[in-house]
């Protein structure tokens, strides 16, 4: 066992062996695989379709489609991934190896589902509203950072454990 400690991980570790087990045989897990990648992908097409709106003005309603998606994929990585933490961990959210990771994607929710409350109650312009929605990407790209150094970390601390 490799006595140093990785910077990211700290000298506790991301995980315990008995956390690390339920991470690896959990099912969450997988689905945490499968729906982080496609989340992305709606990202990136969306914020195609919103670029393109704010530069020429053409395609709001696939642009707003697109948003919508990517919301929805959004709200289900949050429910599945509140489940993989207390199946992990055994608190739904704000288990602290991945406290602050969840503390700003409420942020991310909330651009997100102001986004929503704007579309349906007509508060703002089309302009405005794409303007949410880049922030709320803006917003997302830094939550995904997050998540992607602690699976880096998570990748470390098994390399050490190994």
């Amino acid at each position: 066992m490799v006595s140093e400690t990785h910077p990211e991980i700290g000298e506790k570790g991301l995980y315990t062996s008995a956390q690390r087990a339920r991470r690896d045989e959990s099912v969450w897990t997988l689905i945490q695989g499968i729906l982080a990648p496609l989340q992305f992908a709606a990202f990136l097409i969306s914020a195609g379709l919103v670029l393109r709106f704010m530069m020429t003005g053409l395609g709001y309603d696939a642009a707003t489609l697109s948003i919508l998606v990517k919301t929805g994929f959004l709200f289900l990585i949050m429910v599945t991934g509140a489940i993989w933490e207390k199946v992990v961990f055994g608190q739904y959210l704000f288990a602290p190896a991945f406290f602050w990771e969840d503390v700003f994607s409420f942020v991310v929710i909330a651009l997100h589902a102001a986004y929503v409350w704007a579309l349906f109650t007509d508060s703002l312009t089309a302009n405005a509203l794409m303007a949410l929605a880049l922030a709320a990407y803006a917003a997302y790209l830094i939550n995904a950072g997050q998540f992607l150094l602690k699976l880096r970390a998570a990748r470390f601390q098994t390399e050490a454990v190994a």
